[in-house]
């Protein structure tokens, strides 16, 4: 393939231009999920308490385990309601928010490979966006009407063949830019990306605020937590849906990927050469895996590697309950409409968005491990300062703060697993990273969901996700490795190598 056939290259330089074309995808799937944490747990928690099988099933636990009531009663929680004493509908939520990450788990490397394979008119990765992103947003948009049907069962489908359309496009979408763009250039296209999914995201936050806004100017009718999801709810998700077929519709109609034509002529060539190098490849593989015995982790690096992945499991396992759970605390202990606890989550998108560049840079200087513990050490004492004091007030500076805490943090882990593994084994960390996150991201709605139900409010995410971050600090404190090598070393091996 010839580099003029590679959409966001322009003479050896990456092509701005392009690159944000190619965001595009990533944008439209970014909104979805911006919107789905926060209004999905809201149409859930008010479906599952309705639920005639929720209130039986936790009135007969209730029944067999009576000190389940005691202890809830203990805890500060009303005992008197239907389901005398302990409510399961936390656990469900968080068992049912997990859907999208298993999802994501067993298909989206799937079908990853299945567009690696793909050859068609519109390219290798376009057709999976081109083709299930309406499919996405129409089953995205017809979710909150379902829910006002007050079927828990139909509900249930629309979201589980939602998050399943998602998996099968999100992959494809993410490789769009790496498969455009020389590999040189893809971190500067990588961090275009990022800004794109952090407008969708930004979009999707604020889209509760200004819809609620709207609505209540054109018909009248102040929007409050009772009345949300009759009025406001499918209009937001109209909106995501309506930018996630318009970020398809740049893919379609303004990305470029190489012809199938060239591509068939490459990959016959490709052919006829195969005999001729077969030799020359299994000696490649020999050497391989003699390079690969001297590049073995030493006893130090794997201790350092297994107490970051264990960190990282920690971090996601705060991180992910706060972003699953965040409305329903605004809900019961803020009193806030989902529109206004989105709007306060995307003053913490904003503030992580300043602090990206300051943040690799206090990478650099500081170090990653330290960078990343006082990122961790910040959000875990502005969490624990509202449980202490509830003001509201200590909420706003928790969001400004914990935004850029969180992107201290985010970083830098990556880049600081990646070094651990070394050069030739970045695919294999990354894949070491993603499972750590992944398994956290499955893990936290669940365990979070268990403490809740005991807890009996859900000011406990504020005590939660800190004592989560602690076990993440006690963890990265370990650590000894993963550091960036300094420019100057780097450019001495090369003077040497070059000598």
């Amino acid at each position: 393939m010839s580099k003029q056939e590679l959409f966001c290259e322009k003479n050896g330089k990456l092509h701005v231009g392009h690159t944000i074309l190619t965001g595009f995808a990533f944008l439209a799937s970014s909104i979805a999920w911006a919107i789905y944490d926060p209004y999905i747990t809201k149409i859930l928690n008010r479906l599952l308490t309705e639920s005639a099988w929720i209130t039986a099933l936790s009135a007969k636990l209730n029944e067999l385990f009576p000190v389940l009531a005691d202890f809830a009663k203990s805890q500060g929680q009303d005992v008197g309601t239907a389901a005398g004493g302990i409510t399961l509908v936390p656990l469900f939520i968080g068992v049912i928010m997990t859907f999208d990450n298993i999802f994501g788990v067993i298909f989206q490397p799937t079908f990853g490979k299945l567009s690696d394979r793909c050859r068609s008119k519109l390219g290798k990765r376009r057709p999976f966006v081109v083709y299930g992103a309406p499919v996405s947003a129409a089953l995205f948009a017809i979710i909150p009407l379902v829910a006002l049907t007050n079927s828990l069962p139909a509900t249930m489908l629309c979201i589980i063949l939602f998050v399943f359309s998602m998996s099968l496009w999100r992959a494809p979408a993410v490789a769009l830019m790496p498969a455009l763009t020389p590999p040189s250039l893809r971190s500067e296209g990588n961090a275009i990306i990022n800004l794109m999914g952090g407008v969708g995201s930004v979009i999707g936050m604020a889209a509760g605020g200004v819809v609620a806004a709207v609505y209540a100017l054109v018909t009248s009718v102040e929007v409050t937590a009772e009345n949300e999801q009759s009025t406001t709810f499918p209009f937001v998700f109209l909106v995501g849906a309506i930018v996630m077929v318009l970020g398809m519709l740049v893919i379609r109609f303004f990305v470029k990927e190489p012809s199938s034509k060239l591509e068939a002529v490459a990959a016959k060539n490709q052919l006829a050469d195969e005999k001729a190098k077969a030799k020359a490849e299994k000696e490649a593989k020999k050497a391989e895996k003699a390079a690969a015995k001297k590049e073995k982790l030493s006893k130090g690096e794997r201790k350092s590697h297994i107490c970051m992945l264990g960190g990282l499991f920690f971090l996601f396992c705060g991180t992910n309950a706060i972003t699953t759970f965040f409305a329903l605390f605004a809900a019961e202990v803020l009193g806030k409409t989902t529109g206004e606890a989105t709007f306060m989550t995307t003053l913490f998108a904003i503030c992580s968005a300043i602090a990206a560049i300051p943040a690799g840079k206090m990478g650099k200087k500081l170090g990653r491990k330290k960078t990343i513990l006082i990122g961790l050490i910040v959000f875990m004492t502005v969490f624990l300062l509202y449980v202490v004091t509830g003001s509201m007030a200590v909420i706003w500076v928790a969001l400004v703060f914990g935004g850029f805490a969180n992107m201290l943090i985010t970083v830098n882990t990556l880049p600081l697993v990646l070094e651990i593994g070394g050069i030739n084994k970045v695919g294999t960390f990354t894949g070491y990273y993603y499972t750590a996150t992944f398994s956290a991201q499955i893990a936290s709605p669940i365990v979070y969901g268990i403490v809740r139900m005991f807890t009996g409010s859900y000011l406990s995410l504020f005590v939660y996700s800190p004592v989560m971050f602690a076990l993440s600090i006690l963890l990265i404190f370990f650590v000894k490795h993963g550091e960036a090598v300094p420019d100057d070393v780097i450019k001495k091996v090369k003077e040497e190598n070059e000598d």
